[in-house]
C-alpha cells in the first residue's frame, strides 16, 4: 500500500500511474484510522446525519436495488454473514460476524470490512473497515426511522442493553431527534459506568441521564425504547406491561435466528415497521410471529407509499436487524467523505497487465512482456 500524509492522522490516496494508457487499477483503502479521522474532521454529529442522508436516498430508490437476505454460517459462538447488495452502477458486500463472548479474547463483539466494487467492470473500488462504521450506520437507520414512526416531540429514550452500541445510538438520537433524557439499563453494571462516562459531555451540556436498576424501571415515562442486548438467546427483554401508550421502540438486538429480546405480546399491540422483510421474518423480533403477522418495510414510509405513526397512541416498533443497503451507503458516505479529505490509502490489490489475457507474465518479470509494461509505467518500478 502506498500512502502520502498529508495531515496528522490523514492519508492520502497515492494511485499508480498508468500515463493514461489504461486507468489505475489501484483500490481505495480506508483502515479504521482512516476512519476515525474522517468522524474526527467532519464531527461525529456530521456523519451520523450524513450517513442518515445517504441511507434515506438510497431507501428511497428502492426498486433499483438488487436484493436478498444475507447469507449466515451460524456456530456454537456466534455467526459469520455476507450481505450482498447492488444496483446498475456498484456492487457492495460486508463481511461480518456477532461473537457476543469476544470480550474474553479482547476482541469486538461485532467485526466488520466491506468492498465497493463497479458493476461494469467488476473493479473492487474501495475496501473499507466497517467494525466503527457499521456502529454509525445502525444508529443512523434507527434515528431515521424515529422520524417517521415516534411521537413528535419525543424527549425520553430509554436504553436497554449498554454495550458498544449504546453510546452511537445515544449521540444519533441526541443530535438527530433531539432526546434530551436518557434512562439506563444492563445486568452489567459496569457497561452502564462506562456508557455514562463516554457520554460525560452530554451531561455536561445538560443532557439528563439515569441509570435504573431494572428494565421496568427504565422504561418508565420514555418515548422512546431502544433495546440493544448481545446475548443470542431467544429473550423477552420487554414485556406488555412494561409499555404505554405512544411509545416507540427501536429493537436493534435480536438479529439472527433464535434470537429476541421483545415478548410476543408486544409485537401484537404495535404496529410493526421493517428493512427488508424476507430477511427479517427470519432473524427479527417476527420470527416469533406467523408467516402472515403483518409488516411494513420502512422505505415504504419514506416514500410516502404507506403511513409510518398513524395516532398519538399507537405504539410503534421498528424491527431493526441491519440491512445491506444501509451498508451499501455507509461505504457510499466513506467514500465520498475520503475524496474530500483526501483520505485513504492505494491498495494493490488487482494485478495491471499489459495483456489481460497474459495473467502468467507476472511470474516472469525477466520476459520481453513485463519489460515492455515497466516501461510503459503500467507497472510500479
Amino acid at each position: 500500500m502506498k500512502s502520502l500524509h498529508k495531515a496528522p492522522g490523514a492519508h492520502a490516496l497515492n494511485t499508480r500511474t498508468s500515463r493514461g494508457i489504461f486507468p489505475s487499477l489501484d483500490t481505495l483503502f480506508l483502515s479504521a484510522s482512516d476512519i476515525t479521522h474522517i468522524v474526527a474532521c467532519k464531527g461525529l454529529a456530521a456523519c451520523l446525519a450524513g450517513m442518515a442522508d445517504y441511507i434515506r436516498e438510497d431507501f428511497l430508490r428502492w426498486s433499483d436495488f438488487e436484493k436478498s437476505a444475507r447469507t449466515a454460517s451460524h456456530s456454537a459462538n456466534g455467526v459469520i454473514e455476507l450481505m450482498p447488495v447492488s444496483d446498475a452502477d456498484s456492487y457492495s458486500f460486508k463481511y461480518v460476524n456477532g461473537h457476543p463472548t469476544n470480550y474474553r479474547f479482547g476482541l469486538p463483539t461485532v467485526m466488520a470490512f466491506g468492498v465497493l466494487a463497479d458493476v461494469k467492470t467488476g473493479q473492487p473500488q474501495l475496501v473499507s473497515e466497517l467494525t466503527l462504521t457499521t456502529a454509525l450506520r445502525t444508529a443512523a437507520t434507527s434515528a431515521l426511522a424515529a422520524r417517521v414512526l415516534a411521537r413528535s416531540g419525543s424527549r425520553s429514550m430509554a436504553l436497554i442493553g449498554n454495550g458498544a452500541q449504546s453510546e452511537f445510538q445515544a449521540l444519533a438520537f441526541h443530535h438527530l431527534l433531539g432526546i434530551d433524557s436518557l434512562r439506563l439499563f444492563d445486568v452489567d453494571a459496569a457497561a452502564t459506568t462506562k456508557l455514562m462516562r463516554n457520554l460525560g459531555d452530554l451531561q455536561d451540556g445538560g443532557m439528563k441521564i439515569a441509570a435504573c436498576r431494572s428494565v421496568a424501571e427504565a422504561l418508565e415515562g420514555a418515548d422512546i425504547v431502544t433495546t440493544i442486548t448481545a446475548d443470542k438467546t431467544r429473550a423477552t427483554i420487554v414485556t406488555p406491561e412494561m409499555i404505554s401508550p405512544g411509545m416507540h421502540i427501536n429493537a436493534v438486538g435480536g438479529d439472527c435466528p433464535g434470537k429476541t429480546e421483545l415478548h410476543a405480546g408486544v409485537l401484537r399491540a404495535a404496529s410493526v415497521f421493517v428493512e427488508y422483510e424476507p430477511q427479517t421474518r427470519s432473524e427479527g423480533e417476527i420470527q416469533q410471529m406467523s408467516v402472515d403477522f403483518p409488516v411494513t418495510e420502512l422505505w415504504q414510509v419514506l416514500r410516502g407509499v404507506s403511513a409510518g405513526r398513524r395516532e398519538h397512541d399507537e405504539i410503534t416498533v421498528f424491527d431493526s436487524v441491519g440491512f445491506a443497503l444501509e451498508d451499501y451507503a455507509a461505504l457510499r458516505f466513506m467514500r465520498d467523505a475520503a475524496k474530500e479529505l483526501g483520505v485513504g490509502q492505494a491498495l494493490d490489490l488487482i494485478p495491471a497487465l499489459v495483456d489481460p489475457k497474459n495473467l502468467f507474465a507476472l511470474l516472469n518479470p525477466d520476459k520481453p512482456a513485463m519489460a515492455a509494461a515497466h516501461e510503459k509505467g503500467v507497472l510500479a518500478a
